[in-house]
């Protein structure tokens, strides 16, 4: 028999039916070992040595795999094909070598990009070795994610500062802070605009001002009412004569967008089908597993030669021959570290049986079949027009331009959006020629003001974060959940970030006491040097080194600085946010009000207190989604959407799974480890729970001795009202003896060590 490995169990499911008998595909579902969540796991005084533990809920995982692999000739370690993927494959490996399972048995690492028959069948008539370099740049970027969270979050807490600093997240949230900081900064600079109503033959079209008394007349000419009225009264009152002057007709083209990468996917679902980054990537991984399109991180945009076939075949069966451009629409890859052996987001199949799906699965592979199959159709062409139109007494000139769509080309199937607001509309203008004479019957004139720069929303916060060079594929979305769920930021109505004061509060510490960790350029060339390492241009411990100095001496730096010191540093940076009317005075005594940080939020006060009290909260931005009413004293707990109607939450009797009818206990896990199956688990478990395990009888008291695998406290086994915590099922022989020889407590429940 081979065994494969897999990452999840729908796509394990998936695979086991192409593979067929002598398989048995398993899943790990996702990381199966993690670093020790204590200080000291990552030695940085001797070559930053890390120390693993198996993942809290994984050892049930280990044990299915480590059983059927006593079954097994041959083991294909089948994880992601990407930087987690490799190392998923590598800790199983060093899990089954440290426990001598291999002995005798074949181990193959394959991967493929697609979930269909002719791809796995392909990975695995062509295995590999584990990439070394794939793994190093992992252990890297775990190592550094794990420096920073037990290096600063620790100065986090001591003085009430935020929840969590991260190396990409710190970055985004200051970017929101920026923008934020820019937004209140802008200063509206006035400006007017001049246009025409024309008319020939019976039709009309609107002409904009373009030279006035011979000058060029631009978008900020025209400053004030003043020089509106001045242009006015020297053109003339309607109606007003003019004459075509110059006429430039021209065939313009537009191209398809490129196929999806995992980040333009998301910025796309963002715009079309207001999906947050969390909600595109689950439902894309769902797609993925089932088989229907391509694994969905990558920041590729090539296609397989196979594919780009089928897509025109399609095209052409489908919309015509005029449609197939002569050869295959070539697109370049931005990302200058893309894996170009990945293949951009796409579907597996390209004939005309749709798959059967509904809810998010269906809206974003139509998505994702529209943008393939749009990219490898001809251009769309438009005839464009412009006129330049003179008055008669030659004091203004205005400027017309019409476009009309002549061809549809890729336009017939899709138009990608933008992040602003810009027109793909056309505009006709009617038949005319240089000399035609033209009637202007209106003058219209309108005030305007220039706009400051939009707030960020998740899809232009990931394509600037891309820009930068900050993030890849497999973290945008992470990125985007987790400034959420620290309350670092929040989005209004029209799903627009805004800083929370939380937000401006650590982004202004980070700025003063860690300003590397949150410049743009620090963290793209660590990102760079990530890459560099799984290419096997740098040395792990090179990269660790580079990274690690700069950021000790900013940590050792932060340590000796005082509370006030940090106060005064926040206000500083807060103030013209806080106040932007210029008052920073006490109603109730006059002193000077400022920043003040507490457990439950930061809020203003003054600073003749204890002698004056007066605080004032700070709220939520106007219109989010956050409650208004919601009080700064209230303890904020995490509310994980894990998919499937379950979420994952922290009450204050600690965390827990809940799928909305039954609540179960799962304090062994966090945001960050809890998974969908772990939670699936969790609550089908608490399920049978009322159906114990029967172990023995207990020949002292002649009782019934059961296991029960959950409760208040975890598992625990029972006999005649004496309960015995456990970490695993315990055999009969051991059962009876923690049952006997249990201690006098007040406790209800011991815990079993072994």
């Amino acid at each position: 028999m081979n065994l494969m490995i897999v990452e999840s169990p729908s796509k394990a499911k998936t695979i086991e039916k192409y593979l067929g008998s002598g398989w048995r595909v398993i899943a790990s579902v996702g990381h199966v070992r993690d670093l020790v969540p204590e200080n000291g796991s990552v030695d940085t005084e001797h070559d930053f040595q890390m120390r693993w533990q198996i993942m809290p809920g994984k050892e049930k995982q280990l044990k299915l795999i480590t059983d059927e692999l006593k079954k097994a000739d041959a083991v294909y370690l089948a994880s992601d094909p990407d930087r987690e993927g490799e190392a998923i494959a590598w800790h199983i490996l060093d899990i089954l070598t440290s426990k001598k399972l291999l002995a005798n048995k074949r181990v193959y690492r394959v991967a493929f990009h697609e979930i269909t028959k002719k791809a796995v069948q392909a990975a695995i008539e062509n295995p590999r070795e584990i990439d070394t370099n794939l793994v190093d740049a992992y252990l890297v970027r775990r190592a550094l994610d794990y420096l920073i969270g037990f290096s600063i979050s620790p100065l986090l807490w001591r003085r009430n500062l935020g929840k969590s600093a991260g190396r990409v997240q710190s970055v985004a949230v200051k970017l929101v802070v920026d923008r934020e900081r820019e937004i209140e900064a802008f200063k509206p600079t006035e400006y007017w605009s001049v246009d025409a109503v024309c008319g020939i033959n019976g039709a009309t079209f609107k002409s904009a001002l373009t030279k006035f008394n011979g000058n060029k007349v631009e978008k900020m000419t025209i400053e004030n009412k003043t020089m509106v009225d001045d242009i006015l009264s020297k053109i003339g009152t309607p109606i007003i004569l003019a004459h075509v002057v110059n006429i430039e007709r021209k065939k313009t083209t537009r191209h398809s967008a490129a196929p999806f990468t995992t980040s333009t996917l998301q910025q796309e679902a963002a715009r079309k089908l207001y999906f947050s980054s969390k909600r595109t990537m689950a439902a894309a991984q769902k797609l993925y597993e089932a088989g229907f399109i391509t694994y969905m991180r990558t920041d590729a945009t090539n296609l397989s030669v196979d594919a780009v076939n089928d897509i025109r075949t399609y095209i052409n069966n489908t919309y015509g021959e005029k449609f197939v451009p002569k050869s295959p629409n070539v697109y370049v890859t931005k990302s200058k570290n893309a894996q170009e052996a990945h293949e951009a987001i796409r579907p597996t199949h390209f004939d005309n049986d749709a798959p059967n799906l509904s809810g998010d699965e269906a809206k974003l592979y139509d998505l994702i079949w529209k943008r393939t199959i749009a990219c490898q159709m001809t251009m769309a062409e438009f005839d464009s027009v412009t006129a330049d139109i003179e008055t008669d007494n030659r004091v203004a000139i205005f400027h017309a331009v019409g476009t009309t769509r002549t061809f549809d080309g890729f336009m017939r199937v899709y138009i990608e959006d933008t992040d602003d607001e810009e027109s793909d509309g056309e505009t006709k203008l009617p038949p005319m020629n240089i000399g035609d004479e033209i009637a202007i019957s209106e003058l219209l004139h309108e005030q305007h003001f220039t706009q400051p720069p939009a707030r960020y929303t998740e899809a232009s916060l990931v394509k600037k974060l891309e820009e930068l060079g900050i993030g890849r594929p497999s973290t945008y979305a992470t990125i985007m959940s987790t400034i959420v769920d620290r309350d670092y930021v929040e989005q209004d109505k029209q799903h627009r970030f805004h800083a929370t004061p939380g937000g401006w509060v650590i982004a202004s510490y980070l700025d003063k006491y860690f300003n590397e960790l949150v410049d743009v350029n620090f963290t793209a060339k660590t990102e760079d040097t990530l890459d560099d390492v799984s290419n096997g241009k740098t040395d792990k411990l090179d990269a660790l080194t580079a990274f690690w100095n700069p950021t000790k001496t900013m940590i050792d730096g932060a340590r000796g600085i005082t509370t006030t010191e940090i106060i005064d540093q926040i206000n500083h940076f807060m103030h013209e946010h806080l106040f932007n009317d210029g008052n920073d005075k006490c109603p109730l005594c006059g002193g000077k009000l400022g920043i003040k940080l507490s457990k439950f939020g930061a809020f203003i006060g003054c600073e003749n207190y204890p002698k004056c009290n007066y605080t004032k909260k700070l709220g939520v931005s106007e219109n989010t989604t956050h409650s208004d009413e919601q009080e700064t004293k209230k303890p904020q707990f995490t509310n994980v959407d894990l998919g499937d109607g379950i979420s994952f939450r922290v009450g204050k009797f600690g965390p827990y799974v809940t799928n909305g009818v039954k609540n179960v206990s799962a304090k062994k896990y966090t945001a960050d480890t809890m998974t969908l199956e772990i939670a699936r688990e969790l609550l089908s478990a608490d399920t049978k729970k009322a159906e114990p395990e029967k172990l023995g009888k207990n020949p002292v008291t002649n009782a019934e001795i059961y296991y029960y695998p959950t409760g208040r406290y975890g598992a625990y086994i029972s006999s005649n009202r004496v309960n015995v915590s456990v970490n695993d099922k315990p055999d009969l022989e051991t059962a009876i003896d923690l049952i006997n020889n249990k201690k006098p407590s007040s406790r209800k429940f011991i815990r079993h060590k072994k």
